[in-house]
């Protein structure tokens, strides 16, 4: 199965060169390390950052660089810093070509919770619910399961939404799927080392598993 840093290589193969991409908080930030060559692709903060590049390396942090998940990041040249109405007029104006967000479930109708989880501290529900209701292209990176083993790709959502039929694609610890307009998710890939089988027996929503299902290729 894949780790964190698989998942965000394997999403990393989905830029395109000249978009405009903003990743959310978790595993999603961990793209910015991965960008294929020859992409050239400008990554958005929702707290007000257009240019962030990776992390920076040990000992190079600067405190007041953070993304929205309040890491230390790394601005490239010729990056640009602004105030929140401005992130968000990008945002709502839908100049961004793909978001990639985490979640908590999805359903197989391309619903997504990942803002609140009921009697856990929240601090807030952040952008997230800007942002699937203004982007078009929408992947979510989590994994295939919870702590307990429980399936969090389901036929319903069981916590509070954050959007409605607005996931494209999730890429897992296990499988890269596609969310269908009718049909539930469709396999695409296995991760390496991971059966058809084993998807499906984590699966708890519709999946639609058609011919010989190729196991991903990150490099």
């Amino acid at each position: 199965m894949l780790d964190k840093t698989g998942i965000a290589r394997r999403i990393s193969r989905e830029l395109r060169d000249g978009w405009y991409v903003n990743l959310g908080i978790g595993i999603p930030t961990l793209v910015a390390n991965f960008v294929p060559e020859g992409v050239d692709v400008t990554f958005q903060s929702e707290n007000g950052i257009l240019g962030m590049g990776p992390f920076p390396y040990e000992g190079e942090e600067d405190a007041d660089l953070i993304n929205a998940g309040k890491q230390t990041i790394t601005a490239l040249p010729g990056a640009a810093i602004f105030d929140s109405a401005t992130s968000f007029a990008m945002i709502r104006g839908q100049h961004i070509q793909l978001t990639v967000l985490g979640a908590m479930e999805v359903s197989d109708t391309g619903d997504i919770a990942n803002w609140k989880i009921p009697g856990k501290l929240v601090k807030g529900m952040g952008g997230a619910m800007d942002l699937v209701a203004s982007a078009e292209n929408i992947i979510v990176a989590m994994m295939h399961t919870n702590r307990a083993g429980e399936s969090k790709l389901l036929p319903e959502c069981s916590l509070p939404l954050t959007g409605v039929n607005c996931v494209k694609k999730i890429v897992t610890n296990m499988a890269m799927l596609e969310v269908t307009s009718d049909r539930g998710f469709r396999l695409l890939e296995r991760a390496p080392g991971v059966t058809v089988r084993e998807i499906q027996d984590a699966t708890l929503g519709r999946l639609i598993v058609e011919g010989d299902v190729p196991e991903m290729q990150l490099d």
